[in-house]
């Protein structure tokens, strides 16, 4: 959307400290989130992921069937298609978690959130259904029931296994003991959710740790239980069932003697990877070939994730096209009557995975630049043409961009793209500047609706930009996406920044 400003000279080598030292400072919470995939994986909470990802979509596929009975329809191939459809979505979007914490204190809240997703799910098919016209080989009463139907059904089966679920939960919780060597971190982030998580099997005991209780931070003297050397005692003398080493990967001699030294006991171990050294984009485990890997930096867009992305993407942006070709008609009029030139201003930019695509807008200057020197358009800009300045305040020349969204060049949320020749320049004083480009480029995105839309006339301006397009990446959802294009249109309807 933007060109970009040079930095002033000098300023590289201390803005770049300033970036490492931010990025080590907000590791912690992605560490959490990351912690929360061990849990799931380590079977800390294996029934609200089975419910999650297969029970849930099973049940609303279930509902569909049992009522083309009631109602003496077929359940023909358009059917078929429809409870693919429903199944994929509920399995991304809904979330009966909250049915089984013990002790929840806003069960309302988690109420609202499940209908909210429900409700999702059935705007989509709605959608989709009249934008293909599958809605027409469906007898309306049967959907409508299955609509009210399914929440219901879903609510009443949660339910129904909550008291099994709570007391098999308890159970586990009596039964696991747990330590960890390595008061870092990560073995402090992994104590935290040991002790925070109603929805987990094990106590946490202590951290073992070869410093002194004043070389800890953030720990109190009751949980350092002692050195190294003494953990295969302490594990025989307290049934202790598990313990955890995160130690850094600079320790290898330490780790194997410890292990050695634990030979003699019957307590499970596990390895807490040393993954805080790393800024971590969509941390995740996979396997090739049988072959365990784990995603340090990865696209949030990979898999389900993807399908969805896309077809909201190709959804949305065929509904506000019919919606607003009539206004593009008469921007173009009025683009090639006030001005010489084309209408559309066709400018390289980087797409995903740094590929070049070319991006749409409507052109405001009177100048087409898109070669190694491009300068960044500014408030008064005497290259505005005498409607460009209200095409730019008003997003207005963004429009065609949704054209590029079908394509599949671009997305409607997500990173801005930049000129091509700008970002050679910012990837070169910016760390983790590329990262952003692992996913499609898009018309808004996190960073222009938390206040960096515009001119970046500073690299501090840039570095938060990128910093904001990093926490996107990070915390991609469907409800991120849905908050960023509220806020978009809010921001455009006061027409801030732009220019």
């Amino acid at each position: 959307m933007e060109d970009l400003i040079a930095p002033a000279k000098g300023e590289p080598a201390a803005r770049a400290k300033s970036s490492r030292q931010s990025t080590q400072s907000n590791l912690l919470p992605h560490l959490s989130s990351l912690n929360d995939r061990f849990s799931e994986l380590s079977g800390v909470a294996p029934a609200t992921s089975v419910f999650k990802s297969f029970i849930d979509p099973i049940l609303v596929v279930a509902t569909l069937y049992a009522l083309h009975f009631a109602f003496q329809v077929t359940f023909d191939g358009y059917a078929i298609a429809l409870a693919c459809t429903a199944f994929l979505l509920s399995a991304q979007l809904l979330d009966g978690t909250f049915l089984f914490v013990p002790g929840e204190a806003r069960p309302l809240l988690g109420l609202g959130r499940f209908m909210v997703s429900w409700s999702l799910i059935v705007a989509v098919l709605l959608l989709l259904g009249d934008v293909t016209g599958f809605a027409d080989y469906f007898y309306p009463p049967y959907i409508v029931t299955w609509f009210l139907a399914a929440p219901a059904a879903l609510l009443l089966v949660h339910l129904l296994c909550r008291p099994i679920f709570l007391s098999t939960g308890r159970s586990w919780q009596s039964r696991r003991r747990a330590v960890i060597v390595g008061a870092n971190a990560a073995g402090l982030m992994l104590a935290q959710s040991m002790r925070t998580s109603k929805l987990q099997r094990y106590e946490f005991v202590g951290y073992f740790d070869d410093r002194s209780i004043s070389r800890l931070q953030g720990l109190i003297a009751s949980d350092l239980l002692g050195r190294l050397n003494d953990l295969p005692a302490y594990i025989k003398a307290n049934n202790i069932h598990n313990v955890y080493i995160s130690l850094p990967m600079t320790s290898q001699p330490r780790v194997m003697d410890l292990l050695e030294d634990l030979k003699d006991s019957t307590a499970s171990i596990y390895f807490v990877p040393d993954f805080f050294v790393f800024d971590l984009i969509q941390a995740r485990f996979d396997n090739i070939a049988g072959m365990p890997v784990v995603a340090v930096c990865e696209s949030p867009f990979v898999g389900i994730n993807g399908m969805l992305k896309r077809a909201s993407d190709i959804v949305l942006s065929l509904i506000i096209l019919a919606v607003i070709w009539p206004v593009m008609a008469i921007v173009a009029a009025a683009v090639k009557l006030t001005s010489p030139g084309p209408v559309l201003f066709r400018q390289r930019r980087y797409g995903a995975d740094g590929q070049s695509i070319v991006v749409y807008k409507f052109r405001s200057m009177t100048v087409l630049e898109d070669g190694t020197n491009i300068r960044q358009a500014q408030r008064d800009d005497q290259r505005l043409t005498s409607i460009g300045a209200f095409l730019r305040r008003t997003s207005i020349d963004e429009l065609p961009q949704f054209i590029n969204v079908l394509q599949g060049r671009m997305s409607i949320v997500g990173p801005r793209p930049h000129a091509n020749a700008h970002n050679e320049m910012y990837r070169k004083l910016i760390r983790g500047y590329m990262i952003r480009h692992k996913v499609r480029p898009g018309i808004t995105g996190w960073a222009q609706v938390c206040g960096y839309r515009g001119e970046t006339n500073t690299l501090d301006k840039m570095e938060q930009r990128i910093a904001h397009d990093l926490d996107y990446l990070r915390n991609w959802s469907i409800w991120l996406d849905i908050k960023i294009i509220v806020m978009t249109t809010l921001s455009v309807l006061r027409h801030r920044d732009a220019y």
